[in-house]
């Protein structure tokens, strides 16, 4: 499989589980983050690493993430220039995908949130600062 249908894949995967913690926005941000160039828009990069740190570091559900997204977004605020890691993280969606689906496939998806989190650490203290300014990381802004 190709990188698009592997994406394509794990999208349908995790629409169609319904689950009320919406794991569909962790597959989201972690194939943004993971495949992310220096075409990539600094929101939408800034997006997807909130979106981890919620998740990994905070406990968040994926509908907790997209509603602290959806009051970042109605603020409009300075979206910082972010630099991109050589190494995105060990584990990919191509992992996640050769994982049972089901609750095996959804803790694999946990994993890779936490490997593209992690190869993105140095970028830690700036989504935090912005956070701070622009959103209180508890599922929606100040």
């Amino acid at each position: 499989m190709d990188p698009s249908e592997i994406a394509s894949s794990l999208y349908a995967y995790s629409l169609e589980r319904g689950d009320a913690a919406f794991v569909h926005q962790h597959v989201v941000d972690a194939l943004c983050a993971q495949a992310a160039d220096a075409t990539t828009p600094s929101m939408r990069l800034v997006f997807a690493l909130v979106g981890l740190y919620l998740h990994v570091e905070r406990g968040r559900t994926g509908r907790e993430v997209q509603r602290v997204h959806a009051a970042l977004a109605r603020r409009r605020p300075a979206w910082p220039t972010l630099p991109l890691p050589a190494s995105r993280g060990a584990f990919t969606a191509r992992d996640v995908l050769a994982t049972p689906a089901g609750p095996l496939r959804d803790a694999a998806i946990d994993a890779w949130c936490e490997s593209v989190w992690a190869a993105y650490r140095p970028c830690r203290a700036a989504i935090v600062g912005f956070l701070d300014r622009y959103g209180d990381g508890r599922g929606g802004a100040t």
